[in-house]
């Protein structure tokens, strides 16, 4: 079968290539001048240092199979994400953990003493957290909350914590030691030569052809026999029902030397702050030393016509377009919408390879494929 894919980042790589494995012809397109997406990495030309293009990626999972398969395409180097935080004029460690705790109220708790401490701080009249904002509260309780997460949401998001699913804050744990990893995975790190080498890897068979810098036309079906969509949900259908929600970020070099902030990831969480982060991105390679640096502030904002949608935006209330939307996709026959874009959902990496993999393996299914 001719099969016709838009996007040349993870969702399309991972089914590319099983079904050029099973001897479909698989052409590609991708509007940048690039593979990857928004996993593409490049070295930066001036300092030598990998950069993370559209923002750091840091590989974490559970799932061995994803894992495997990553390893395949890529050597991994062992990392682990320490992120901080600067808030109220002093620096932190994320995720919340006992550290964090007693550096922020002055104490000397135990792991025992800092459980029923911050026990006693939620707020235990929320039975059902509606929202973010509850979930916090309920979580950690309003100090901690205002200082790590309400000018943080704000600013990331662009509305009241309390408009955003609660889900969003059950990614972000509160330990009661001293672990600052921010990720509790079993499988960590980053491919040594960047996320673009992997991808190209994936792509490298003879079945697959990759067009950069063309776009596929949505609804533009051409010759194939199956398309793969991983752009916007609502763009395949030119947004007639209206545009759903996302957010795009803006990335501000800053002029450094050496080593600027001494880790990859600085959190800004107070509102008076424009930008949500700054990251240092020799430090997502601490096999490599490099004497120059690149750091980026990095600002969120709505996404508008031309701008890149990194987040679909949810809301608590649920979203009747969205709902829509997705009764369109379920209906269209010939195409399978893929991806974080084309399922409108926030995905991490390992999740967006798996459910690409489930993906690949319903359409042999129903195909009668591999």
């Amino acid at each position: 079968m001719r099969i016709g894919m838009a996007g040349a980042g993870l969702s399309c790589a991972v089914i590319g290539r099983g079904l050029a494995e099973d001897g479909h012809r698989v052409t590609i397109f991708e509007e940048r001048d690039h593979v990857g997406g928004n996993c593409h990495t490049e070295r930066d030309a001036a300092t030598g240092v990998m950069v993370h293009r559209y923002g750091p990626h840091i590989f974490h999972t559970d799932d061995a199979e994803v894992w495997a398969y990553v390893n395949r395409f890529a050597r991994f180097l062992p990392y682990v994400n320490r992120v901080k935080a600067t808030t109220g004029g002093r620096v932190y460690s994320l995720p919340i953990n006992l550290l964090t705790i007693n550096q922020f109220f002055g104490a000397t708790f135990t792991p025992d003493e800092a459980r029923d401490f911050i026990a006693a701080q939620a707020d235990r009249s929320i039975a059902e957290p509606r929202n973010f904002e509850e979930q916090a509260l309920k979580f950690i309780g309003r100090p901690l909350y205002e200082a790590f997460f309400l000018g943080y949401t704000r600013k990331q998001w662009g509305c009241e914590p309390t408009a955003i699913p609660a889900s969003i804050l059950k990614r972000l744990p509160v330990r009661f030691n001293y672990d600052d990893n921010y990720f509790s995975h079993r499988f960590q790190g980053m491919p040594e030569e960047g996320y673009t080498r992997m991808i190209a890897a994936m792509l490298d068979h003879p079945n697959i052809e990759v067009h950069l810098g063309r776009s596929m036309q949505p609804g533009d079906r051409g010759p194939f026999d199956h398309l793969f969509w991983a752009g916007p949900l609502d763009a395949w259908f030119g947004h007639r029902l209206g545009r759903l929600q996302y957010r795009t970020l803006d990335f501000e070099r800053i002029e450094a030397k050496g080593d600027a902030q001494g880790c990859a990831v600085m959190n800004y969480p107070d509102e008076a702050v424009p930008w949500t982060r700054i990251t240092e991105h020799k430090h997502f390679s601490p096999w490599e030393e490099h004497e120059g640096t690149v750091l980026f502030r990095e600002y969120s904002r709505a996404c508008g016509e031309g701008d890149i949608p990194y987040y679909p935006v949810h809301r608590a209330e649920g979203d009747d377009l969205l709902d829509r939307y997705q009764a369109l996709a379920a209906a269209e026959e010939g195409v399978t919408f893929i991806g974080r874009m084309g399922t409108y959902r926030y995905l991490d990496m390992d999740v967006a390879i798996r459910a690409a993999m489930d993906a690949l393996r319903d359409w042999r299914r129903r195909h009668g494929g591999a």
